[in-house]
């Protein structure tokens, strides 16, 4: 005989908890959902026709289909951007867990509370800076005529360099900028982490006779283990993507010296958009990164699954 299950009634706490996330229920479809309808604009000759609306010009522009994706492949530029799009990516993702996580690690050993304050507000201030902002700051030094650094160089008797002409410099510039204004916000989001852990393990542990290195290594580190994993799957899935502020802002706009070592998808995008490249063919660029994030976070998320289904995320 089968039990007819009571169905559970409508509550006060269900119509608290609907109210709270229709804001970003909201939030969601007018900024996530509807603007997913221009997808189509990547399969279109948009044309712009007078006095008609978006919607007009969008129904009525000649379909191509992949053509402006074609077009993207048959560019010269697209080995450079990839290369440079994927290969900072990459340092960035190695450096990002490994630099934040040491910090971390560190500072919960301080046992001055005021000091480990200190430092965790010190290395999380650039996290608020605009690279607008930043942009300033890094032409202070590395401006030829009056910049900081070339003004040091000139007393200890050496040349001037022409930092924003000699490509070969910035790798090492925008990896430590990167760095710079990320630490600080994946050390605070590891540094919580470790104060979630039980201390009575670490009592425990001391009790046997276990050193720091031995504490972290068979106590810490496991125990971030699963948030250091869903960082990871999480920055693999924007490894198509570039910081569009480090890259742009940083260098000044790019200059013809440096686009080939700091020229990325999303610099590309918005060049084109600036020139009269058609409006589809940049949209093709961004529908592709769209699904190549898509197919990388799916595919870091099902090898974490294969190793230990825990910490798949999906």
């Amino acid at each position: 005989m089968v039990r007819k299950t009571k169905r559970r009634r409508w509550t006060r706490d269900d119509t608290e908890l609907t109210l709270l996330a229709v804001p970003t229920f909201v939030w969601y479809i007018l900024f996530s959902f509807l603007p997913m309808f221009g997808i189509f604009i990547a399969f279109k000759r948009y044309q712009i026709f007078p006095g008609k609306s978006f919607l007009y010009n969008l129904i009525h522009s000649e379909w191509v289909g992949f053509a402006n994706f074609k077009y993207l492949i048959e560019s010269k530029s697209l080995y450079i951007l990839l290369r440079n799009t994927i290969g900072y990516n990459l340092i960035f993702i190695v450096l990002g867990i490994l630099i934040p996580v040491t910090l971390a690690i560190m500072i919960s050993m301080i046992y001055s509370k005021r000091k480990s304050k200190v430092y965790q507000t010190a290395m999380f201030f650039p996290h608020f800076l605009s690279w607008v902002v930043v942009s300033y700051f890094v032409y202070a030094f590395l401006s030829y005529d009056k910049g900081i650094l070339n003004s040091l160089m000139q007393t200890l008797g050496q040349e001037r360099v022409q930092w924003y002409m000699e490509s070969k410099y910035w790798p090492y510039i925008l990896v430590f900028m990167s760095l710079w204004k990320s630490t600080g916000y994946n050390m605070v989001v590891y540094l919580a982490s470790i104060t979630g852990i039980d201390p009575s393990l670490y009592e425990a542990a001391v009790v046997d006779g276990a050193t720091q290195w031995q504490q972290v290594k068979h106590i810490t580190l496991p125990s971030l283990r699963p948030i250091i994993i869903m960082m990871f799957i999480l920055s693999v899935g924007k490894i198509f993507y570039s910081d569009f502020g480090l890259f742009y802002q940083v260098t000044r706009g790019i200059p013809a010296s440096l686009y080939d070592t700091v020229s990325t998808i999303d610099t590309y995008v918005y060049n084109a958009l600036l020139s009269s490249t058609p409006i589809g063919m940049t949209s093709a660029a961004t529908v592709f990164q769209s699904v190549a994030c898509c197919i990388t976070i799916l595919l870091a998320n099902w090898i974490v699954r294969k190793i230990d289904e825990d910490y798949a995320i999906i």
